[in-house]
């Protein structure tokens, strides 16, 4: 049975009607979609969206994992201007997390370990006073006995005993910047991302040459609680 020919143009409003409630996906052109490259996206398992630009340090620590996250946030443009006459450090006792700035501008967000509950790291305005590459504590360390053997292994040495024919041998803090003149300053060391030092600040040996580098003596450095 042959459908007669008038027949086609009855449907065809219908289809048309369909088809405008089609959504259009994709891009003309092979062009990107600007609007739909700028929409915050979630995080993986929270649903939490991030409102920030992606490459952003806001974005960075406005992230859920940022106070346990081992990540270090680099602005590149900034590390490439920066200067130790530009340069100040900003550590937060509270994230544990430290941040070398170009005139205020955060050019690296790092992970820290400060001071046990025991012996805080505290908080105030200081300025860096040395700066040495090779460095060992005259405070923290082990006490060896006479034969080389360790007998005390997390030694204070204003309290703990040599015995006789054996000695302190204090505990390497290589690319040391002192704060204070009482012992507390920035080093390599174990960052448990949680407060873990007699004081200091240690940070990981893949980060602190770089600080080391852009920092001076008199370089400002603050220390907040928040």
């Amino acid at each position: 049975m042959k459908i007669p020919h008038f027949s086609c143009y009855l449907f065809l409003p219908l289809l048309l009607a369909n088809c405008a409630y089609v959504p259009f996906i994709g891009s003309l052109g092979g062009a990107s979609s600007a609007s739909t490259a700028a929409l915050p996206s979630p995080s993986s398992e929270t649903g939490f969206v991030n409102p920030f630009p992606p490459n952003t340090h806001e974005h960075f620590k406005t992230e859920p994992n940022y106070k346990k996250t081992y990540n270090i946030y680099r602005d590149h443009s900034l590390l490439s201007e920066i200067t130790p006459d530009t340069s100040s450090l900003s550590i937060n006792l509270a994230t544990q997390r430290a941040q070398l700035l170009h005139n205020g501008q955060v050019a690296m967000d790092y992970p820290i370990a400060t001071g046990k509950s025991s012996h805080p790291t505290p908080p105030g305005e200081y300025t860096i006073l040395e700066k040495k590459k090779d460095k060992r504590s005259n405070l923290y360390g082990k006490i060896l006995d006479a034969s080389g053997n360790v007998v005390i292994s997390d030694a204070d040495s204003t309290k703990d005993k040599v015995p006789s024919g054996g000695k302190f041998l204090g505990a390497k803090m290589p690319y040391w910047m002192r704060f204070t003149w009482t012992g507390i300053g920035h080093h390599v060391g174990n960052v448990p991302r949680y407060p873990a030092s007699h004081g200091c600040i240690r940070g990981k040996s893949s980060t602190l040459p770089e600080i080391f580098s852009r920092v001076k003596v008199g370089t400002p450095v603050s220390i907040v609680e928040f």
